[in-house]
């Protein structure tokens, strides 16, 4: 299988995503678009991956490329691509499906539990556990586009994952941290850390649980990403 990930600023990398593609042997390309690099022919590709970035979907003025990403990201799901979208790439998917993209009532940035929905379909519940704990770093939210399906929730975001028709999947936490690309975030992003909230947790927390929750994390995603190129 051949991946393409697209990646929105240096410190938002695809992490341990790499590490399940080379798990099985899959070729994994990047377009740097922060470095104007230009986006891949739909051929290239099995799998769309598009990460992170603290920019967002309404950001088109000030980042160029933007606007031509989302409808690439629209062209690539209307060719039956797979698409994982990441953050960002979540609510980019969320956008070019007709889905709104809107400020989230708090900032949530810190590792915190998500709860899977009590009415997630089969083969998705095999997926996912019941409730883990996930890393996030973010300070907008989608709705669900028409025909996808809820994955779950956190205290501070109701809408924290989606499927839609077997081919897009749109995560709003982080499955691919891993103690680097949770310390590039740290030394890119402190701003974010400034100001007070109850889902705002401290860089030292931040450290301290990427050491003890990523491992476990990163199973997580190993078993969802081999489910969702299956179904």
């Amino acid at each position: 299988m051949k991946i393409h990930v697209l990646q929105h600023v240096p410190f938002e990398g695809p992490a341990a995503i790499s590490d399940w593609a080379a798990l099985h042997n899959y070729s994994l390309a990047s377009s740097h678009l922060f470095a104007g690099a230009k986006l891949p022919s739909l051929s290239d590709f099995d799998l769309l991956v598009v990460m992170g970035g603290p920019m967002g979907v309404h950001d088109t003025s000030e980042y160029e490329w933007l606007k031509g990403e989302i409808a690439f990201v629209k062209s690539a799901l209307d060719a039956g691509k797979k698409v994982l979208g990441v953050c960002l790439g979540a609510q980019i998917i969320a956008h070019a499906l007709g889905g709104q993209v809107t400020k989230n009532p708090v900032r949530e940035i810190g590792w915190f539990p998500v709860q899977c929905a009590s009415n997630l379909p089969k083969p998705w519940s095999d997926f996912l556990p019941s409730e883990f704990v996930a890393f996030h770093w973010h300070g907008e939210t989608f709705s669900l586009p028409t025909n996808a399906i809820l994955l779950g929730s956190s205290a501070a975001c109701v809408n924290q994952g989606f499927v839609w028709n077997k081919k897009a999947l749109g995560l709003q936490f982080h499955l691919e941290t891993t103690p680097a690309s949770a310390e590039a975030l740290i030394a890119h992003s402190a701003n974010d850390l400034k100001g007070e909230g109850d889902y705002i947790q401290t860089p030292e927390q931040l450290r301290q649980k990427a050491k003890t929750n990523a491992t476990a994390l990163n199973r997580i995603l190993v078993k969802l990403l081999d489910g969702f190129v299956a179904v």
